[in-house]
């Protein structure tokens, strides 16, 4: 099923948007993450960041590196390391899919968004390929193209 046809009630706790300036994102993939009780509460709050993480695959797993999970507040000795590596939840099949498409296109697995699936973390992680500058450059400059023609065409309706 398509991330973008589910019905199930999702709610947004942090979005990659730089991502998408800093790579070409060929495919999608909805993933599970594991975590820790005080991880959870910590997501619940909205305290995470997702910006500087990547994914690696280790020994057959698809570690995810760098994701930031504040620590909670009242979570004392039981509390987490902000930037441990966490264990993305993939059959074995789609892990040796993304096996063979890191190892021989050359891509690298990001994440871009962190959501709840219900009562689930679930993390949309990206296979990408790095954007040259001048393909950063075109972007923006398209991006602000954009911005004028709807700029122009709001003028066009008001003076109407």
């Amino acid at each position: 099923m398509n991330t973008d046809e589910r019905t199930i009630k999702q709610r947004m706790i942090a979005d990659n948007k730089r991502a998408f300036h800093e790579y070409h994102i060929l495919e999608q993939l909805e993933v599970g993450i594991e975590l820790t009780g005080t991880e959870v509460k910590s997501l619940r709050m909205g305290k995470v960041s997702i910006a500087d993480s990547f994914a690696r695959i280790d020994k057959g797993e698809v570690i995810l590196h760098h994701l930031f999970i504040s620590p909670y507040v009242h979570g004392n000795r039981f509390n987490h390391d902000p930037l441990r590596p966490r264990r993305l939840l993939l059959h074995r099949k789609e892990i040796n899919t993304l096996i063979g498409k890191t190892k021989e296109q050359g891509l690298t697995l990001v994440p871009l968004k962190l959501y709840w699936d219900g009562d689930w973390a679930k993390l949309l992680l990206g296979l990408a390929k790095g954007k040259k500058l001048y393909d950063k450059r075109e972007a923006l400059a398209g991006k602000e193209h954009q911005r004028e023609i709807e700029r122009a065409l709001k003028e066009r309706t008001k003076l109407s």
